[in-house]
């Protein structure tokens, strides 16, 4: 079909569509109370639409999986089209439509050309699946039946497992620690009420954010902002979530499973998004176990003493402190000496942090590389939701550059040592023993 084979193209060339300034960023609120954030791109005829919920799997409650069950049941069946006609209809102008699911946030997305017909099919067909979706009965089994299999599979898998238990003890008694797949009977109890309910209450408008990148100007990014708010909930937004209580004792969990490959996490609560520690830590991490193969983790652990393929560091920031995590995968008899050495690691960091070679190597490496953050639509509409979600600055890309120039190694040193404590790491260890 011609129009697929012209938005194929078309797609095609967004994502390698590359632009080294940061794009103006512009925000306003619509008169139904959804934050927009928008930026104009001329460049190519697309436009990345993405509706950041407060929806994510923290929003479960006491029936884990009913975020995700819910944002699989969007696509199924919304207004008088079925899960046939919604798709037939995106495919038919070249559009996309998926949903992504965080611990605390969900993401409603669509990307369509500009070209008038065709994106104004596409956007009749996203405001109706967002906003009149029928969670039919059949369907809601079927999507049960998948996540039941699903679910299986992730019990048995060691990295699944190893996750699930690293944060069911970092965050205990707290909706970060719940399983975002479900359980076997959440996910039986599970019922279309419920579902409904859900959604009327996690998708209000008032609780959203739009981001929008694209080929079109503001007058249009604004009817188009406010066609989505109305078809959204008109509900208050969802309330605060309480902020998890700190885990200040070291713990270590060991499950067995038959593998060969032990699988491990260590870690504590991070920082929260929008903290000043942010850039620090983002930058000393970077030394630590972010950076590849130039990391300390990766220097030492795999190159050195052969104990893993891969292993890295990472924070990340959410509306409350999320996890700083260190993980990786070694043969079972290999455990001990693997644990012993991403401890000392982690230890000999927080007391002295980088030294003055790893120091400017990182800076220059962050530095350098910040445009291909925002080489392209797809870039740059992820920038958008986190900036509108977690209510950053305007001028955050913007001053990006500068603030990651302008970090001591007096202020990384201060940031990991008022952030981590080596003796509260938390460590889940699954697997290890040989295949039976």
């Amino acid at each position: 079909m011609r129009v697929n084979t012209l938005a194929s193209l078309a797609l095609a060339a967004c994502t390698c569509t590359s632009a080294f300034a940061t794009p103006e960023i512009q925000h306003w609120t619509t008169p139904a109370g959804t934050a927009v954030y928008f930026s104009k791109a001329p460049q190519i005829p697309m436009l990345d639409i993405r509706v950041v919920l407060d929806a994510g799997n923290s929003r479960d409650g006491d029936l884990p999986g009913l975020s995700q069950i819910t944002h699989a049941l969007l696509e199924t069946g919304a207004g008088d089209m079925d899960a046939d006609a919604i798709a037939q209809r995106f495919e038919d102008v070249g559009a996309s439509f998926f949903a992504q699911i965080q611990l605390d946030r969900s993401e409603l997305s669509l990307r369509t050309l500009t070209e008038p017909d065709w994106m104004a099919q596409a956007l009749d067909t996203f405001v109706t699946v967002i906003g009149q979706p029928t969670f039919a009965l059949d369907q809601i089994e079927l999507r049960r039946e998948q996540m039941q299999v699903a679910l299986k599979k992730l019990n048995e898998d060691p990295g699944a497992i190893a996750s699930r238990h690293f944060y069911a003890n970092l965050y205990p008694n707290h909706p970060y620690g719940l399983p975002a797949s479900g359980t076997e009977e959440s996910l039986a109890a599970l019922n279309r009420k419920q579902i409904a309910a859900f959604y009327e209450q996690n998708f209000s408008a008032k609780g959203a954010v739009i981001a929008m990148i694209g080929a079109i100007d503001r007058t249009d990014a604004e009817t188009i902002a406010a066609r989505i708010s109305d078809a959204l909930p008109q509900g208050a937004a969802p309330s605060a979530l309480p902020a998890p209580t700190p885990v200040t004792e070291a713990k270590t969990i060991r499950i067995e499973h038959p593998s060969k490959q032990a699988h491990l996490r260590i870690g504590q609560q991070g920082i929260a998004r929008g903290q000043d520690t942010h850039f620090p830590l983002y930058l000393g991490n970077y030394t630590l176990g972010g950076g590849g193969f130039s990391s300390r983790l990766v220097q030492e652990i795999r190159s050195r003493q052969g104990l893993a393929y891969s292993v890295y560091s990472y924070f990340f920031p959410m509306r409350h402190p999320g996890p700083f995590q260190l993980g990786l995968q070694t043969r079972g008899e290999q455990v001990e000496q693997a644990l012993t050495s991403a401890y000392a690691e982690i230890e000999r960091f927080v007391a002295d942090g980088p030294s003055a070679e790893e120091y400017e190597h990182s800076r220059n490496s962050i530095v350098l590389g910040f445009p291909l953050r925002i080489a392209d639509n797809a870039s740059m509409i992820n920038y958008l939701a986190m900036i509108g979600y977690y209510r950053l600055p305007l001028d955050y890309l913007d001053t990006w550059t500068e603030r990651i120039s302008a970090i001591s190694h007096e202020q990384i040193v201060a940031a990991f040592q008022s952030t981590l404590n080596p003796d509260q790491l938390i460590t889940v260890i699954v697997g290890g023993q040989d295949q039976p």
